[in-house]
Formats: C-alpha cells, structure tokens, sequence
C-alpha cells in the first residue's frame, strides 16, 4: 500500500508517502517564510502560506514516485492529541486530505501533529514496536517551538496510542526560548541549528538552577538570564550554551520525575528541539532506555501522520 500523510502545521508545510511493503517514505516539506528579525507569523498568514506551498510540495512528492495515487490518506487536524487543541492552520491539510479521499475513495485517517511527531521519531529510532498491542507503555517528549510536553504513550489498537499529558513548561517553550535567545544573538528564525552550532564554540558547563512544580517545569527566567548576559557582555558561544544546557537540564529533571510517577523507563524524544546534538548528549546518559528522532524525522513533517494511517489500515485489516 501507498498511505500519504499531509501536516500543516505553524512553521512547515509537508506531505509525505510510506510505501508499507518497504516501510520506506519519500517526504516533500518547506518552512514557512518568516520575515527577517521576527520570531514567528500571524495565523492568517500561515494558513497563507500553506495554502501556496502544498500543491507544489504534493507535485513533487508524486513526481518522485510512479505516480500511482495513495491507497489511503492520512492528516494533522489539530496541535495535541487532546480535546480543544486548535490551531488555524491545520485546516489546509485537512481541507485538502477530505478532497483527495472523496476524489479517490481512499480511506482518510485524522490525528494530531503530536501524533505524528511521535510516530515519526518511533519510524527513524526503529522503536515503531513501543506502539504495538500489548507493549507496555512509554514516555514521550514533544519539545519544538509551541511544545515542551511529556505524555505517557499506552498502545491502543483504536487510537494506535493513547496519549496522556504528564507535565509541560508552565510559560515559555524550548523552543520559543531557543529563537528568542537566537534572535537576540543577531541569528535568522528558526535559530536552533545556527544556536547549536555557536554553542558548540563554548565549552561551558553552566546552566540556570532548574526548579519543578508538580513534574512541570519553567523556562521564562532562562530568556531574562540570557539578555542579562548579553548586557554584560559575554561571549555569544556561552550565552548559546547556557541556553541549551538550561533545556537539557530541564528535560533531565523532567524526565525523572515523570519516570518516578509512571513507573515506565522507556523514554522516546520527539521535536525539533530534540534535534540538539548537546541536548542529546545530556539526555543519553540518563539511565533509562532513550530513544530519539533522526533530524529529518526531528522538526515538524508529515511521516508520522502517514505512518499512522498506515496502522489504522493494519488493524483494519485492509493490508
């Protein structure tokens, strides 16, 4: 079976086909354009945006395969996997998901980009067994620009995962506080891979004290901190690494207190953030049973809404 995902969420555009015979997927993504020293778009404007860069993404997608149509259809609808959660732009993908699956008949399949980060980092760390009936269940972070969730994922042959949020940042996101710091620095939105590489200049070791409320935690002081050390004067490289070293310190205590709740060690990490290589770093040496996304797996994309509805069709029995 050929199963197309699409996800349009705040920052990127994406489609992607999985080839379930193969288990190989070809993805077409684009971030949307962003104007020079601002730190993010006006919904309106996004949704904008989607609604120019999709049909050429979907023609080069289908361009670099054969060209056959998806046997079923997969797309985001909303940011988290819980009710309420709504954002503007995830109506593009799912508009244009009802019309391919009208025109062809194919199967359409709605989940959340949560979801599909999940599942995407599951496909490229080889971990897609953590979601099979009867696994137990695992914990996961979903950390980007809108996020810094951990949830408890429990196998579900309905829902292919049933997601439970365990704690989050109270304020400010990793990665909101990534592109602020990064865009304090003079770097271009999104700053995470130009914030990783000026860090990686820095062999510092310091990071802001991390202090938890209920397994949650808060990352608004780490901003303040950063522009009282550009005040002063300090090296960029060590602002960058303060930053990071601050989130990686955060998700360290995070997921401690989150293993010591649940009882569960498997620990799965999701998001563009979780991209890091110093973040990685930092939490690989947790002793639990990690797992995390490929960088092209890592930022937002439309492989893991595939791959779900890729699942929905096996424990349907279509394949």
């Amino acid at each position: 079976m050929r199963v197309l995902g699409i996800d349009t969420s705040n920052y990127t555009t994406s489609c992607a086909l999985l080839d379930t015979e193969c288990m190989e997927i070809l993805q077409q993504k684009q971030l949307l354009p962003v104007p020079v020293g601002q730190a993010g778009l006006r919904q309106s404007d996004a949704v904008f945006h989607h609604v120019r860069q999709l049909p050429m993404l979907m023609e080069q997608l289908f361009s670099g395969s054969d060209g056959a149509a998806a046997d079923a259809v997969g797309v985001s609808t909303q940011p988290r996997s819980e009710e309420g959660s709504y954002m503007p732009c995830f109506l593009v993908g799912q508009g244009t998901a009802r019309i391919l699956s009208a025109a062809s008949g194919a199967p359409l399949y709605e989940t959340s980009h949560q979801m599909g980060h999940i599942l995407a980092a599951l496909y490229s760390a080889d971990r897609l067994s953590w979601c099979e009936a009867g696994h137990s269940p695992f914990l996961a972070f979903h950390v980007s620009g809108g996020t810094t969730d951990c949830v408890l994922c429990t196998p579900d042959r309905e829902r292919v995962l049933r997601i439970t949020p365990i704690a989050q940042s109270l304020d400010l996101k990793a990665g909101q506080a990534v592109d602020r710091v990064g865009l304090m620095l003079g770097l271009e939105f999104p700053c995470g891979i130009a914030l990783e590489a000026l860090a990686m200049q820095s062999h510092s070791r310091k990071h802001a004290k991390i202090t938890l409320k209920n397994g949650c935690c808060s990352l608004s002081g780490l901003q303040n901190q950063c522009e009282m050390m550009h005040q002063k004067g300090e090296a960029a490289e060590d602002i960058a690494r303060y930053c990071l070293n601050t989130i990686a310190a955060a998700i360290s205590e995070m997921t401690k207190a989150a293993a010591e709740c649940t009882g569960q060690t498997a620990v799965l990490y999701a998001g563009g953030v979780m991209s890091d290589v110093l973040i990685q770093n930092q939490l690989a040496a947790l002793p639990y049973e990690t797992a995390f996304a490929k960088p092209a797996f890592s930022c937002d994309n439309a492989a893991g809404v595939a791959i779900y509805a890729a699942l929905q069709e096996k424990y349907s029995c279509r394949f």
